[in-house]
């Protein structure tokens, strides 16, 4: 369990407002400590994955955390431990269009992971494509073919990067300016088509990444400077601005932050896009809610 997060969020919250880590306090922060999560892991140059973009705790794997590069590279799965070292390269035998987020959920194979092909930057794609694979073994050279899902937004298109699945819902936020909750029910194996309805909107601008934690208890969202930690129920309702606890992360200095993932224990990671130098780069943080 998260052990404090889903009784105290609001108070930690108010705790973090009161003693000023918002605004031009943001650079006050400590390279090793983002409000109430140190560093257990400094930053690692992630040489494989220089485009460094979602990130899921692995169902399957004890320690290990998924990721991937972002659009234009080919369509590979990096299984990297809490330090950042690398443990398992994967194919994945699709081709996407833009993809922007990887989940871990539970499936009817049992532990499965999910591409989230959906980029659409000029808001011109008909539909967005989902894609479920069984979590590999981190010694195998490909997955098994995916299950794949044609989507829409009821409202028409939009740009994202940040999926999460809860249950048999899967979650898609926006990246705009106020950040969009869609909702969608993963349809039957006869069925390949979802349609994701706007439940609310979180109030946060351009969401780079989104995931649930391993018991479904928090869901993680985050920005290029800001970590804001959901407890699900508060969520998965919609509604606007949802209440949170909010972690500025602009200390941690992140050449261009992407991906983010929680575990059920509070270790947090954060993925960013190596920009210049050629590598992404990996954080593990640990968090203490009291």
């Amino acid at each position: 369990m998260l052990r404090g997060f889903t009784r105290n969020i609001a108070a930690s919250a108010a705790l973090l407002g009161a003693i000023g880590l918002s605004g031009a306090a943001i650079w006050l922060i400590p390279g090793n400590q983002a409000g109430p999560c140190a560093v257990v892991h400094r930053t690692m140059l992630l040489r494989e994955v220089p485009e460094a973009s979602g990130l899921a705790v692995s169902r399957r794997h004890p320690g290990i955390i998924w990721s991937h590069n972002d659009s234009g590279n080919r369509t590979e799965l990096f299984a990297v431990d809490a330090a950042g070292t690398l443990r398992g390269r994967v194919r994945v035998p699709i081709t996407t269009r833009d993809w922007e987020d990887i989940s871990a959920a539970r499936c009817p194979a049992g532990n499965c992971l999910y591409i989230a092909d959906i980029g659409d930057n000029r808001l011109r794609r008909r539909n967005i494509q989902i894609y479920r694979v069984p979590e590999p073994a981190l010694d195998a050279a490909q997955t098994g073919a995916p299950d794949a899902f044609n989507a829409t937004y009821a409202d028409g298109p939009h740009n994202a990067e940040a999926l999460f699945i809860v249950g048999d819902n899967v979650f898609i936020v926006t990246r705009d300016r106020v950040a969009g909750l869609y909702r969608s029910t993963l349809p039957s194996s006869a069925e390949r088509q979802m349609t994701f309805e706007r439940i609310g909107e979180l109030g946060l601008t351009v969401v780079t990444d989104a995931e649930a934690t391993p018991d479904e208890a928090a869901v993680v969202v985050r920005t290029s400077k800001l970590v804001v930690i959901y407890r699900t129920a508060d969520l998965v309702k919609g509604g606007a601005n949802p209440n949170g606890l909010r972690i500025p992360i602009d200390g941690l200095k992140e050449p261009q932050g992407e991906g983010v993932a929680l575990d059920s224990n509070g270790m947090l990671y954060l993925a960013s896009e190596g920009q210049w130098i050629g590598a992404g780069r990996f954080v593990s943080l640990q968090c203490a809610f009291k």
